[in-house]
């Protein structure tokens, strides 16, 4: 198998990596770029081609998603505490209103 063939990945895996170079697009990143970083993104999460075959089978880690979701709540603790805790009673008053 050459270098770059995707066949032994699955659709889903596919459709994750086709994602994933679209948001590096709208972001501004190259094509080309966006496209290896894609494909490096869907690797890491899922160790690579999972088609059929004796231990290709992997669950997905997520690692990447994972690391993200982390660097999002690194971002809100730097918040001050007041700050926060505001936010969060003002979402709770919004919360309560359009329930009633």
């Amino acid at each position: 198998m050459p270098r770059g063939d995707k066949s032994a990945y699955t659709d889903k895996q596919k459709r994750k990596a086709e994602h994933i170079e679209d948001s590096y697009e709208e972001r501004g990143v190259p094509h080309e770029e966006a496209q290896a970083r894609a494909w490096a993104t869907v690797n890491k999460d899922s160790g690579g081609g999972n088609k059929s075959g004796s231990g290709r089978g992997k669950p997905d880690t997520n690692a990447s998603a994972r690391r993200g979701g982390k660097l999002g709540g690194e971002a809100s603790a730097a918040r001050p505490k007041a700050e926060r805790s505001a936010s969060a009673k003002k979402a709770a008053a919004t919360r309560k209103k359009n329930a009633s």
